[in-house]
């Protein structure tokens, strides 16, 4: 990207914040703000309202690359598609790329990430090294770790447009190469596949090769995987898992002893989207003769989460399983984070308890230290510092259990994260008590950043955004 046109493009952005802050100004104060988005990853489906809507769509592009400095200037709606693909171009990609290709920056800032390499590098918001926001009274701040405004920067992450809405964001970018190889490693023990994780994470290497990239696959109790990526200028072969084949199947055929498989890097990174990890067979795309007739470019998460939207709004499949004479089911659709000592133990609760298959696992560790390690970083989410937390992700739908409710699973689940001290992400549905809930994500600094940034409530609040239907 030359200096013309990056000076031309953050002309346009500084234009596009000006008449953003004025469509603001003319919004109703007496309704809600919401964004008006064609696209959105988060699983919180609420019926239409009469919200303000505030049109952010001139803050989707990348508004320059610094090759030398290993840093983009993005605006805060732009896809992480977008982002990578202009940055692969210079060698260059995010340091942690969320799976699915439509997340935003910005709300993977505001709402949390997480992918293969967060055991090195963190989640996404700890690449950021400046954040411009439309704040909640209508001004627009720069927040950076280090100046004014750095109580809104720290607790930006997990607010899920609460306090604000990211513009702009300077973020940090890492050198890439052009494969990554795979390989597959398979446990038949949950405590032994931990153990093995934690020493991978913090070797960084396995069998003298360098670790790139780590996360797993849970598909029963004895049968679980971690996949060790490593980056690499050069592959026998590159697998394609945009066609026919599908990339969580090929796990188990390429565990064990041999090559491994091999993806050109920009494949890796969107490896989960094309089946929305295994979600896609709830369409019957997995189904071979389905497969081939579904075309490449409508194998993307975006497009089935329109269409779980669409079965919310018709209750299709609901009256669908009445008129078959099929149990209810309830959807179970979360990812959680628990210590890696806690994680074994958390799997045989949901194997027992829950009994859902394939479970997505990822190590993460924060980039960030404080001088205290009890001491949350960001305060919101407030994971601890040098330690290493094991995120499992898991999507379905569970029969419901007769006496249980329709919440029965998901209450379940959030009891049990909370006994082991873990954490669990706010993008879908919650179901926590308000006492409870801000005891949890730090409610006494969250009403003081409100307080300064949303002091008329423009914004909805996070547990009436997250949980009390908002």
């Amino acid at each position: 990207m030359n200096r013309q046109s990056s000076a031309s493009n953050l002309a346009n952005h500084i234009n596009a914040v000006y008449e953003l802050r004025r469509a603001y100004a003319r919004l109703s104060a007496d309704k809600p703000v919401r964004l008006a988005k064609t696209t959105s990853n988060l699983f919180r489906f609420r019926s239409r309202d009469d919200a303000a809507r505030l049109d952010v769509s001139a803050f989707t592009s990348v508004i320059s690359i610094d090759t030398e400095a290993r840093v983009a200037e993005v605006g805060g709606m732009t896809t992480y598609e977008d982002l990578v693909a202009a940055t692969l171009r210079h060698g260059l990609m995010p340091p942690v790329v969320p799976q699915l290709r439509t997340i935003t920056l910005g709300g993977a800032v505001t709402g949390l990430g997480i992918e293969s390499s967060s055991f090195r590098n963190g989640l996404p918001h700890e690449s950021v090294e400046e954040m411009e926001i439309l704040t909640g009274s209508g001004q627009v701040v720069v927040a950076r770790r280090d100046n004014e405004h750095r109580d809104l920067f720290y607790g930006f992450p997990n607010s899920y447009g609460t306090l604000g809405y990211a513009l702009r964001l300077r973020i940090q970018l890492e050198p890439v190469r052009p494969y990554v190889h795979l390989r597959h490693l398979r446990f038949t023990d949950a405590a032994a596949a931990m153990a093995a994780l934690e020493q991978i994470c913090a070797d960084r290497t396995h069998d003298g090769e360098t670790v790139d990239f780590v996360d797993g696959v849970v598909f029963a109790r004895n049968e679980l995987y971690l996949t060790l990526g490593t980056f690499t200028d050069r592959a026998p072969w590159t697998s394609d898992y945009t066609g026919t084949d599908i990339y969580y199947r090929s796990i188990p055929r390429y565990a064990g002893p041999g090559p491994g498989d091999y993806l050109t890097t920009h494949d890796y990174l969107w490896r989960w989207d094309t089946d929305w990890f295994w979600c896609s067979r709830a369409f019957g795309l997995q189904h071979p003769v389905v497969r081939r007739l579904w075309p490449r470019s409508l194998k993307r998460s975006d497009v089935y989460r329109k269409l779980v939207a669409l079965d919310r709004r018709t209750d299709a499949s609901r009256l669908l399983d009445y008129y078959r004479g099929r149990p209810p089911k309830e959807p179970v659709i979360q990812d959680i984070e628990v210590e890696v000592g806690r994680a074994a133990e958390f799997l045989d609760f949901f194997h027992t308890e829950i009994g859902m298959s394939p479970v997505w696992l990822c190590p993460l560790r924060l980039r960030e230290d404080t001088a205290d390690d009890t001491e949350p970083v960001w305060p919101l989410y407030p994971l601890k510092p040098r330690r290493l937390y094991v995120n499992f992700g898991f999507w379905g739908l569970v029969p419901i259990r007769p006496g249980g409710g329709r919440t029965y699973h998901n209450r379940l689940i959030e009891k049990e994260v909370t006994r082991l001290g873990g954490h669990k992400s706010l993008y879908s549905d919650a179901f926590y008590d308000e006492d409870e809930f801000w005891e949890l994500y730090n409610g006494e600094i969250y009403r003081k950043l409100k307080a300064a940034y949303d002091p008329d409530g423009r914004l909805l609040d996070l547990y009436t955004k997250c949980v009390g239907g908002g």
